[in-house]
């Protein structure tokens, strides 16, 4: 086959060292090599590509990207996660039992990058009325900062269709610890899922695609993003200061405290403090965000 040097436009649906699988506007995928000048991609990069021959060819510009989603490392570095995301899905079950801090750092990444986060309860067929009860009061301070807290559970089939209609016209990825029921979630969402795997590994010709993340189109619109290398984000790579802007429900009192650098944490005069002891702000939440605050002002 003669290769087509024009210009492509494409998403990049996985990538694997120098190798990225791009898809373009007709869905057909092609194994490209990426130019070393461009750095590292990931999938949800818009590029540009030209048809070396067959299915191959090579990525020639990366286009802006709108967001980039991080992982932090121990060593003090971080890794790109995924780029162009819209939606945070931060996914907590039943079992194992799920941390509101660890909750709290996912909503506090969302918020510092302006996406949308979305709280899932996964594995509910689990409760009964009494540990439903006692569990849904937990999450109430997510929904009193304004958060969307949806109940999936995949063996009852129950809340998939509200989660669908969630991540409609959005670039979601899924975020969570080991063992809340992602993958499951991915293949109730994606009934069509072993056929893109398949689709996938035909145009990487072999080439294994575990522990790298890849975007699946949704049936009913928008991308979702299947992660399972993500299970924590540090916040070690955030400053202080930065760290209140990640709590929603602060926002109303942050320029109300008496000084222009309050931390919220020990100053006189200060309205998120005095929001948390009227109950305003959920105590328990304030009381996460100054564990927070005092590791980051600890590096």
């Amino acid at each position: 086959m003669t290769a087509d040097k024009s210009s492509l436009t494409g998403l990049v649906i996985t990538q694997h060292g120098a190798t990225a699988i791009v898809e373009d506007s007709e869905g057909q995928l092609y194994q490209c090599k990426i130019r070393r000048s461009l750095g590292r991609l990931v999938c949800g990069d818009r590029v540009q590509f030209q048809i070396e021959n067959n299915d191959n060819g090579i990525i020639t510009t990366l286009e802006k990207r709108s967001s980039v989603l991080e992982r932090p490392l121990n060593n003090g570095q971080s890794r790109l996660v995924a780029a162009n995301i819209t939606r945070i899905v931060v996914v907590m079950a039943v079992q194992p039992p799920f941390s509101e801090a660890l909750i709290d750092r996912y909503l506090v990444i969302a918020e510092l990058m302006r996406i949308q986060p979305v709280i899932v309860l996964n594995k509910t067929d689990l409760l009964n009325e009494q540990s439903r009860a006692a569990t849904l009061k937990q999450f109430a301070c997510y929904e009193h900062a304004g958060y969307s807290v949806l109940e999936t559970s995949v063996e009852k089939e129950h809340g998939l269709s509200t989660l669908n209609e969630q991540l409609q016209s959005h670039t979601s990825i899924l975020v969570g610890q080991s063992g809340v029921g992602k993958s499951s979630l991915v293949k109730a969402l994606l009934p069509d899922i072993e056929i893109k795997i398949g689709a996938l590994k035909n145009t990487l010709h072999g080439r294994h695609t575990t522990s790298t993340s890849v975007l699946y189109r949704l049936p009913n619109g928008g991308e979702l993003i299947d992660s399972p290398g993500v299970r924590d984000f540090g916040v070690w790579h955030l400053e202080a200061n930065q760290l209140a802007r990640g709590y929603r429900e602060f926002g109303k009192w942050l320029d109300q405290c008496r000084f222009n650098n309050c931390s919220h944490t020990h100053e006189p005069g200060c309205a998120v403090h005095a929001a948390a002891d009227q109950g305003d702000i959920d105590p328990a939440r304030y009381q996460r965000y100054l564990a927070m605050y005092a590791e980051l002002s600890a590096l």
